[in-house]
Formats: structure tokens, C-alpha cells, sequence
């Protein structure tokens, strides 16, 4: 039986690609790149400079893989953020981009950084343990985290919204009143969903957000709801699908070390400001969730503490 689970759960993964690029037109596998749409007018990621005389005294971590290699944790299944392409063994997206750039001010070229897929439930205790000196992915700021790790950023504020199919009447979470919305099982998003003040007439839960992005595909769903970011992921990925509204909740995303490695938080933060300021912020995020068809919002001012 658990078998039959996860040969179904692969082919409704395959399925969802196969029907992302039917929708969007593309035309063939090839028009596809590392989990987005590709076309021949999408700007490339940046090169980002490396700081060579990067020094970081004071730092365990830094001390430890000083000219050697470093270890960053983020998502492998999020397109336009965090995604891994299984048969070229490469990763793309924001966060990815935003790993590398924070990496180059930290002294490390592309060819020392080592990228590890770490669960959502799992960043905390591998950011103590040390199994990754960095996390990077949808991690967001709030109080109850600081009391386990630290924070650099944020780097990006997202917010809940929909997705919908680009001929939907639903504009917004006020348009949900009688419609079937579907998110995660357990997420914030879900609970969210389910207030009263919107009411939804059916609630789904899915254990992954390609399940829930399969069923708008196929109509037995009428919106998709979780971090915009997420969302343009898979609205760059479907060129059927779009995101709307103005998102209802705010998701400061940061990046997560060690709580007590106060000096590398703050060398982190400094490279993040200098790629925002050189432009490298807006031209990563331009090739990344700007394929979405959004445009690169402002960078969120660092937080401090």
C-alpha cells in the first residue's frame, strides 16, 4: 500500500510538469529551466562578486570553514525559490541566489558551497547541530524561532495569497466566499483560509503545494493559497496560472544560523545590503520569481537586534 502511495504521488508530480508546460505553451521539455518557464527573453542570474579578503574574527562558524567550504541548507521542491533539478543535480530560484550572493561577500566561490536539502521541521535542530552553517528557504522571522536560532535579514517579505487560473473571477481572499481553496496540511496558510471572515466553501488539504497547483490544473480546485512567493514559483513554472490580490498576512523571510554567532549574523546582513544596493538583489530576483510576470518589489530594510 505504501508503495502504491508514492508511485502515485511521482506520477501526479510528473503529471503537474507535463501540464504546466502544456498550459504555458512552452512547447516542449526543453523550454523548461530548473523548475520555471524559460523564454529566450528571461534575464540570466547575476555573477557575483566574491570577497577574497572576506574575515569574519570572532566567528566559530566562519573560523571553522574559512577556506574550505561552506555548508547552506534550503528547499529543493519550491520553483522560483528553492528548487532541484533531479537530473542535472543543479539548483535554481531566489533563495538559491540569495544563498550565493551572501556566500560570494562571505569569501566563497560557487565551487565552495555546498547545498544540502534540509525539511522545514528539520532547520532548527540542523542549524544548532551544525549539520549547515547557513539556511536558506522560506524561513520566516518570527519571536518563537529567535529563541532557537538567529536571524540575518530579512531578505524578502512575503505575504498569503491565491493562485488562480488566469481566467478566474476570485481577485482576492474577499472572491473565496463559495469556492474550493486547497493548501497544506497543517500550514498557517491553511488555518488562515478557514477564518470565517472568508468563507470558503470547501477546505483541502494536501500534503505538498504540486498537489494542490495539479488540482487548479485540473478545476477540481479553484485557488491555491500560501506565501506569494511560493506562488510565483508556480505561476512562472504555469503560464495558465496566475497570482492575485494583495497578500493578507506578512512573512518576513531570513536567513537562519547559529543563535549565538552574533558576528556572522552581522557579516550576513552587510553582504545582503551590499548586493541590494549594487543592483545583484533586483537582478536575481528579476530571474527568478520575476518570471512570474511580477514586478521585483523594494528590498525589505535589514532588522538589527
Amino acid at each position: 500500500m505504501k508503495l502504491r502511495k508514492t508511485v502515485a504521488a511521482a506520477a501526479v508530480v510528473v503529471a503537474l510538469t507535463a501540464s504546466a508546460t502544456a498550459c504555458g505553451k512552452e512547447g516542449s521539455p526543453d523550454d523548461k529551466k530548473d523548475g520555471a518557464s524559460s523564454g529566450s527573453s528571461a534575464p540570466a542570474p547575476p555573477k557575483y562578486q566574491v570577497n577574497s579578503a572576506a574575515e569574519v574574527k570572532g566567528s566559530p562558524v566562519f573560523e571553522k570553514i574559512k577556506g574550505k567550504t561552506i555548508t547552506i541548507g534550503t528547499k529543493a521542491d519550491q520553483p522560483g525559490l528553492g528548487f532541484e533539478n533531479p537530473s542535472k543535480g543543479t539548483r535554481s530560484g531566489f533563495d538559491v541566489e540569495i544563498a550565493k550572493m551572501v556566500a560570494a561577500g562571505l569569501g566563497f566561490d560557487e565551487a565552495h558551497i555546498k547545498f544540502v536539502t534540509v525539511p522545514s521541521e528539520a532547520r532548527e535542530t540542523q542549524i544548532a547541530a551544525g549539520g549547515v552553517d547557513l539556511y536558506v528557504g522560506t524561513y520566516t522571522i518570527n519571536d518563537e524561532r529567535k529563541k532557537q536560532v538567529g536571524f540575518a535579514g530579512p531578505y524578502y517579505v512575503a505575504g498569503q495569497d491565491l493562485l488562480v487560473k488566469s481566467d478566474s473571477s476570485v481577485k482576492g481572499p474577499d472572491d473565496v466566499k463559495g469556492k474550493k481553496i486547497c493548501s497544506v496540511t497543517g500550514s498557517t496558510p491553511l488555518k488562515r483560509i478557514k477564518e470565517a471572515k472568508y468563507g470558503a466553501a470547501e477546505v483541502k488539504a494536501q500534503q505538498g503545494y504540486q498537489l494542490c497547483v495539479q488540482e487548479l490544473v485540473n478545476g477540481t480546485v479553484d485557488a491555491v493559497t500560501t506565501d506569494d512567493a511560493i506562488l510565483k514559483g508556480y505561476a512562472a513554472q504555469n503560464k495558465g496560472l496566475k497570482v492575485v490580490g494583495k497578500p493578507f498576512s506578512k512573512e518576513p523571510y531570513g536567513i537562519g544560523l547559529k543563535k549565538e554567532d552574533k558576528t556572522l549574523r552581522e557579516a550576513v546582513d552587510k553582504a545582503l545590503e551590499a548586493h541590494e544596493k549594487n543592483g545583484d538583489w533586483k537582478k536575481a530576483y528579476d530571474a527568478t520569481l520575476g518570471r512570474s510576470g511580477s514586478e521585483a518589489p523594494a528590498p525589505p530594510a535589514i532588522e538589527r537586534y
